[in-house]
């Protein structure tokens, strides 16, 4: 016999006595198969439907203002600066698409906040038009070959809302696209807290420390504005933070991770041990300016 055949006989026998000696196994392996199977016949009876209401909907879709140059692009001029910002709501995504670089940034507005897709099959990512709509965009279905941007971030306001939102949108693309992640093209967006101003200067501050150093240089009687939230933040200078001077936190999964787990952990359901986590890391900032 060859050596395939000789691995294959022994392979099925081995398994096979011991499957026969481990029956919950067996029961497991057994229950698994037919829930795959059940699961890929329903994606089969969406996936048409799913992938023409895409495509019918990229060609008008006001919700994604695309950009000329794309990843994918044979000529790789600027390949690697391309780049899709998710936002909350039309009035953030109109002052980053008003300043964005239309050759390379595009945008995608999300209507609120999305769906918790942890512990849902795939089947949802076609049934759910905001995230079939967001996948057609990158153009990841069937993998990251034909990714369409080479930084895909999330730009949400810096509350409880925008944090919730962030996690949404982690959470869906660690469940159903962990490569994007892994391969290091997810990120979040960081915007600033506070201007800062005198008559001559005018410093953006991405935390209390930087506020603090700024009034420091520009003196105590410097005009202080705190932003509430995207929507409020001009485009002539949102121009300044999506610019040259980005900041951007990669998301970054930690080897020693179980994806599984830190994704039942933040977002299955309420545990004591969240609560605990949740409480010893709480941190509480008080704001004792008047916002503008």
């Amino acid at each position: 016999p060859t050596l395939k055949s000789f691995v294959f006989e022994f392979l099925k026998r081995e398994l096979d006595n011991f499957l026969h000696r481990n029956p919950e196994v067996a029961q497991a392996l057994q229950a698994r198969i037919i829930q795959s199977e059940k699961e890929r016949k329903d994606l089969a009876g969406i996936k048409k439907l799913a992938r023409e209401r895409a495509k019918k909907a990229s060609l008008h879709n006001r919700k994604l203002r695309d950009c000329r140059l794309h990843l994918t692009d044979t000529k790789k001029d600027r390949n690697e600066e391309t780049t899709l910002f998710i936002t909350e709501g039309d009035s953030a995504s109109g002052s980053i698409t008003k300043a964005r670089d239309v050759a390379t940034q595009a945008v995608f507005s999300l209507k609120g906040k999305p769906l918790n897709s942890f512990g849902l099959t795939k089947k949802v990512v076609y049934e759910n038009e905001e995230f079939n709509l967001l996948q057609a965009a990158l153009n990841i279905e069937d993998g990251l070959d034909t990714l369409r941007y080479n930084k895909v971030v999330i730009a949400t306001d810096a509350d409880v809302d925008g944090m919730h939102i962030r996690l949404l949108l982690i959470t869906f693309f660690l469940q159903f696209f962990p490569d994007l992640v892994k391969r290091g093209h997810l990120y979040v967006l960081q915007t600033p807290l506070f201007r800062v101003r005198n008559k001559k200067e005018t410093r953006y501050c991405y935390d209390e420390g930087e506020k603090q150093s700024a009034l420091a240089d520009l003196g105590a009687r410097a005009e202080i504005t705190r932003f509430k939230g995207l929507g409020e933040i001009s485009p002539d200078e949102f121009s300044h933070f999506i610019g040259e001077d980005i900041r951007l936190d990669p998301v970054v999964i930690g080897k020693e991770q179980s994806l599984q787990e830190m994704l039942g952990f933040f977002m299955g359901k309420n545990t004591p041990n969240r609560q605990k986590f949740i409480i010893e890391n709480l941190r509480v900032e008080k704001d004792e300016l008047t916002e503008a």
